[in-house]
């Protein structure tokens, strides 16, 4: 009998080891990814990096596009296709979605887009209006509600007239900056076709030029991390279009300014796990509420059912099913990615953080370092 108590006293204390031992592994290598990354922006590497992937845009755009043309291309070739015919067939494919969505979304998204800026002062009006309302409706004798209530307008006139005057200014930054993002885009297309002519090719001469040794490693890993990749990057471009349809919808028969524009934000910043949601919502909400008390409260009740739906549908099904990422993990990741880099930060921090898992647990589960099975 005390043999056995031993043996299962013995087992807890394992078991409570070796989750302690998983814990610290976590706050090892989220506190070593802090520490690299702020290395990297006291030396101004980041910078450094960013201005040569500037210069190397459309050949990332190139990569990223035949990456995502690639199964596709697969799939024809298995069906007795050529692969330059599979190409350019998929090419054509391409193009044509992108001149209907031009067609049908560009010009709904500038008329909305102009009628929105054009109304800016009289949002801003309706805004002081509305929180005017709002304050008056508070007594409070240890608040100084007054000082709040002109703090708060000094700051929306003072924002209302950088914004007009600098409006001119960023309109035409708007447009150059568009203009070289489609020079950028179309040499990005022109990189991948050739690079999706050439794919296998390419990545069997990468290939070979690793040692012997290497190869099956990196070849392994490189499979396991393109498939976490593709189901992320998939599953996270399903989601963000089901949110813009539902959102635009849901804002356009709410009555909601520029319902096509704020859906559009809502579903980009839906690809940002658990912080994503608030940020494009917000703004939908400050304008509802400048219309109207009753717009401001149908698009926020709006905002909060579609996140609820997605939040647990179609965010789960991402997150759990792709990068197999805990929530903890996930957010500290974008407060650490978000801290140094911003939204772009926050945007790509999920996704390097599932590569980082997927070659950790290769590892693990090639040399059982960590014992995570």
């Amino acid at each position: 009998m005390n043999k056995n108590i031993d043996k299962n006293n013995l087992n807890e204390v394992i078991g409570l080891s070796k989750k302690i031992l998983k814990i610290f592994y976590l706050l090892l290598i989220v506190v070593g990814a802090y520490l690299i990354l702020k290395i990297i922006k006291e030396l101004q590497i980041f910078y450094i990096i960013l201005s040569v992937l500037k210069i190397l845009t459309p050949l990332f755009i190139g990569i990223i596009i035949a990456w995502l043309l690639n199964p596709f291309v697969k799939f024809l070739m298995s069906k007795k296709v050529r692969r330059s015919i599979g190409c350019f067939f998929a090419y054509v494919v391409l193009i044509g979605c992108i001149m209907l969505l031009i067609q049908a979304i560009l010009p709904l998204l500038y008329h909305q887009t102009i009628d929105l800026v054009s109304n800016f002062p009289n949002i801003f009006s309706d805004l002081k209006d509305w929180a005017g309302n709002l304050f008056n409706n508070f007594n409070s004798e240890t608040v100084n509600i007054e000082a709040i209530k002109d703090n708060l307008f000094s700051r929306l006139d003072l924002f209302s007239s950088n914004l007009a005057t600098s409006l001119p200014t960023t309109i035409i930054n708007g447009a150059t900056s568009l203009i070289s993002s489609i020079g950028t885009f179309i040499i990005g297309l022109v990189i991948g076709f050739f690079l999706l002519l050439s794919c296998d090719n390419l990545s069997n001469n990468l290939l070979e030029l690793l040692p012997k040794k290497f190869r099956k490693v990196i070849l392994e890993i490189a499979t396991k991390v393109n498939q976490s990749l593709r189901s992320y990057v998939n599953g996270a471009l399903i989601d963000a279009f089901v949110v813009f349809l539902v959102s635009s919808i849901a804002f356009a028969i709410i009555g909601l300014k520029a319902p096509l524009l704020f859906g559009l934000f809502c579903g980009l910043m839906n690809v940002i796990p658990y912080a994503g949601p608030y940020i494009g919502g917000a703004p939908a909400v400050i304008v509802g509420f400048s219309q109207s008390t009753g717009i401001g409260i149908a698009v926020l009740i709006a905002v909060i059912v579609i996140q609820m739906i997605e939040g647990n549908v179609l965010q789960t099904l991402i997150i759990s099913k792709t990068t197999k990422l805990n929530p903890v993990t996930i957010i500290i990741g974008l407060l650490i990615f978000g801290h140094f880099f911003g939204i772009i930060g926050m945007l790509l921090s999920t996704p390097i953080i599932g590569v980082i898992k997927v070659i950790i647990k290769y590892f693990d589960e090639k040399y059982d370092l960590l014992n995570f099975n």
